[in-house]
């Protein structure tokens, strides 16, 4: 039932969130992504408060702490990369971060639900973590088809561009992806 509550404040943050990552997004694949991800997200909702149910439990929610602080960084993310070519694969990123938590923890959830032969609430959890799985999967197509590749491109012709000025310091842990090929340090960031 912890766990439960958790997922459940967790998802009632993301339904405000994903508003926000739509806005800033520049790439309208990626706004639109969002904005569906956001109904299936307040789905959750409702079929949390039916495993709830099922348990004979009242809803609840406890303070996520591991979604507010992924949200908290999706928000730094989007102030940070505005203006930026990278927004969008930066904000992809964000995104990612979250599915991956609600993914683990689904995965739990829905095997816990099952080790208590409450065969209605596995039901809804494996379908909530499909969802989840599906969005995560949405997001690394979307990457890989434009969002990657406008921010590389757009951060060499920010290089190119300023040719005269000292290369942006990279953060720690950004690593070079090989020799001879360029890592943008706007994507680094």
């Amino acid at each position: 039932m912890d766990e439960l509550a958790d997922m459940y404040d967790a998802e009632k943050r993301i339904v405000k969130a994903l508003p926000k990552m739509a806005k800033a997004a520049t790439c309208a694949d990626l706004k639109a992504a969002f904005l569906s991800h956001l109904k299936e997200t307040e789905g959750h909702v409702t079929k949390l408060e039916q495993v709830f149910h099922a348990f004979d439990e009242k809803a609840r929610g406890k303070t996520c702490e591991a979604t507010v602080g992924l949200l908290k960084e999706g928000d730094e993310i989007a102030a940070d990369f505005k203006g930026s070519p990278a927004i969008n694969a930066a904000l992809v990123s964000a995104a990612q971060k979250v599915e991956h938590y609600e993914m683990a923890s689904y995965g739990c959830l829905h095997e816990w639900a099952g080790l208590l032969d409450n065969e209605d609430a596995a039901e809804i959890l494996e379908s909530i973590l499909q969802e989840e799985k599906d969005a995560n999967d949405g997001l690394t197509d979307l990457a890989l088809a434009t969002c990657n590749q406008q921010a590389l491109e757009g951060s060499d012709e920010t290089e190119s561009d300023n040719t005269d000025e000292k290369p942006a310091k990279e953060q720690s842990g950004a690593r070079p992806s090989g020799p001879n090929r360029k890592r943008s340090a706007v994507l680094a960031k």
